[in-house]
């Protein structure tokens, strides 16, 4: 029984729990990975994760898989509306969408999607803190509960070679991802992927956070890590993708809320 299983049959049932939706048709099903990309967008854009015109989410298409959708180039986070999503094809032609492609953007998610099947989305940012631990070139170390959800699950991608446009580096990049949840890219930032547009989306915003979590505690002196035997149990216990989804939930309620616009 996988941990995700062993979670489901722990729930009450008698009480409401939202869980991942179904759906009888693509449609529906392309509907709402839009909505939930429009929505990460802009809690991206709240959080303050933009850099210029840096940075990109990406969710694949239900139909045709290796297509995904992704924020047009050079549009603020902050204003993205489901109708402005593009749909890129395998060979980075905007086939859906009346804006053109982040070269990046193309260079790098393709390649991670078409090496991990598994993933739905992906989202890669310059936020601040990831950029931090990414110029020290360390990974994550188990300090908190948190940050457990990455042990031995984010790699480090340990190279820069300046800004990603050549396929054969989103290659490399997927690479060093491998099966893990997460990368950290040297001199860049951070990548997370999910089985959902909500996973990579809460996986990125934790990671973040966890980022400078470890840039403050080192700072203030020396770190008392927690112990291998409960790290790996910790991230058993909140490091899938249902407990990622769980867990972005009251941030896309938030964001839904306050902006009903990104719908249109």
């Amino acid at each position: 029984m996988s941990d995700e299983e062993e979670f489901l049959e722990k729930l009450p049932t008698d009480l409401i729990f939202r869980l991942p939706p179904s759906f009888d048709n693509v449609e529906d099903e392309r509907r709402h990975r839009k909505e939930r990309l429009a929505a990460a967008l802009r809690i991206f854009g709240k959080f303050g994760f933009e850099e210029g015109v840096a940075g990109h989410i990406t969710a694949r298409d239900p139909e045709r898989a290796d297509h995904f959708w992704v924020n047009p180039f050079g549009m603020s986070f902050k204003h993205i509306k489901v109708s402005d999503l593009i749909l890129v094809d395998h060979d980075g032609k905007v086939v859906e969408g009346r804006y053109p492609v982040n070269e990046a953007a193309f260079a790098i998610h393709s390649q991670v999607h078409q090496a991990r099947p598994d993933v739905v989305a992906a989202a890669h940012s310059h936020s601040t803190y990831g950029r931090a631990i990414s110029a020290l070139g360390q990974k994550l170390e188990p300090i908190t509960q948190d940050v457990c959800a990455f042990y031995q699950d984010h790699g480090l991608f340990d190279d820069y070679t300046g800004v990603v446009t050549d396929l054969e580096e989103g290659k490399r990049i997927a690479a060093a991802l491998g099966g893990d949840k997460a990368v950290i890219l040297r001199n860049h930032g951070l990548l997370t992927v999910g089985d959902t547009v909500d996973a990579a989306a809460w996986w990125f915003i934790t990671m973040e956070r966890s980022c400078q979590v470890q840039l403050l505690a080192k700072a203030a002196g020396q770190v008392v890590p927690i112990e291998h035997d409960n790290a790996v149990l910790t991230h058993e216990q909140i490091g899938n993708d249902l407990v990622g989804w769980i867990n972005y939930q009251p941030l896309y309620d938030q964001i839904t809320r306050e902006q009903p616009d990104l719908f249109e």
